[in-house]
């Protein structure tokens, strides 16, 4: 049996998360598992279903807490698990420092998996992630980026351009996340929602990169074009409370549905008409690859790689002027909703054939 530690900072339902939780579903357990140590003390989303398949959960304090303690225990469980393959995901090259430890400890294969295209506009972000590039990229022999965009961020132009990062696309079950007509009206039917209702979708966490303010805005322009309209917003996050504050103060509220947190996901994009995610910026955003297993169309922020758009159902605007995303909107011709399949599986997006990648980088074999 061969065991992968994953470092992440929590099993909750974000898109790195959720993308780990989508391989180790399709993992040979009889050969391999998934252990995971996290910095978060509190049960996660995932936590359950972690257990259930067999894999371990750590639970270390932060850096932010303790260096100190976090150095040694990490080091401490490497060792005296005897962890020869342990995976880091960051979307901050400082987080190879993880690896250096790691290794230190007898892990032979350290592999760092890219989650952003930015990790936003702070200043000592910025200098933590090149100080990252600098100091420990040296511990890293298996690079791992869901784009173009996030390998040359994560890792540099220079490793990305000599073919050293490996593209694993965040893949889907296409089986899972297909369009369903009767889940969709079972759905709808679920919140109260008519068949001549307009609903626009957005699945994430809620966190300042997601940009929920401006697609609220988006919303209260929307919604004067068209009053048979709602907004769906699947997620949680500590921004919440700020969301529907501002909700209200725009006078829409009442026109918003906040579902929290779900693992039904696939059944609410296919009751959803438009998927519109304006992020400030991505490394490939697992929930719009799944929003077009769907058949649904997105609109997302320019920021994004057009790598996301593999099915030429992703409409690309820029962020600024929320009435220009609205009229957008009515543009729109009318599509009539599929699942994908083909152009999934040409573009290497299928989870089984992304799962053996993954065993051949991570595992050797």
């Amino acid at each position: 049996m061969k065991r992968v530690l994953c470092l992440i900072s929590g099993m909750n339902a974000g898109g790195a998360e959720t993308f780990l939780m989508k391989l180790y579903r399709q993992l040979d357990k009889t050969k391999y598992q998934m252990d995971f140590c996290i910095n978060v003390f509190d049960k996660c989303f995932y936590e359950e279903e972690i257990l259930a398949l067999g894999g371990k959960i750590y639970r270390i304090p932060p850096k932010s807490v303790s260096r100190v303690a976090f150095k040694k225990q990490l080091y401490d469980i490497v060792k005296a698990n005897h962890y020869n393959y342990v995976l880091r995901v960051t979307s901050n090259a400082f987080g190879f420092m993880d690896l250096k430890i790691a290794h230190r400890a007898g892990a032979n294969v350290c592999a760092a998996r890219s989650s952003n295209s930015s990790d936003g506009e702070g200043l000592k972000a910025k200098v933590a992630h090149k100080l990252g590039r600098l100091l420990y990229s040296k511990y890293v022999n298996v690079k791992i980026a869901p784009s173009d965009l996030a390998a040359k961020y994560t890792f540099g132009k220079k490793d990305y351009e000599r073919g050293s990062v490996n593209i694993l696309h965040n893949a889907i079950d296409i089986n899972k996340y297909g369009f369903d007509a009767n889940m969709r009206l079972h759905t709808r039917s679920k919140f109260g929602i008519s068949d001549d209702i307009m609903v626009l979708g957005h699945v994430g966490r809620f966190m300042t990169q997601k940009n929920h303010i401006f697609l609220l805005e988006i919303f209260s322009k929307y919604i004067k074009l068209n009053k048979n309209s709602i907004l769906m917003l699947v997620g949680g996050g500590e921004l919440e409370s700020k969301i529907k504050q501002r909700a209200s103060e725009l006078g829409i509220y009442e026109k918003i549905i906040f579902t929290g947190v779900r693992s039904d996901v696939p059944a609410l994009l296919s009751a959803m008409d438009l998927f519109v995610f304006p992020s400030l910026y991505e490394g490939m955003p697992n929930t719009v690859i799944e929003a077009q297993a769907t058949g649904l169309p997105c609109i997302v922020s320019n920021t994004i790689t057009r790598e996301a758009d593999i099915t030429g159902l992703v409409h690309y605007l820029p962020l600024g002027n929320a009435g220009e995303w609205a009229n957008y909107f009515e543009q729109l011709p009318h599509v009539i909703r599929g699942t994908p399949i083909q152009k999934f599986k040409e573009n290497c997006y299928d989870i089984e054939s992304v799962t053996e990648q993954f065993v051949n980088l991570i595992f050797r074999e």
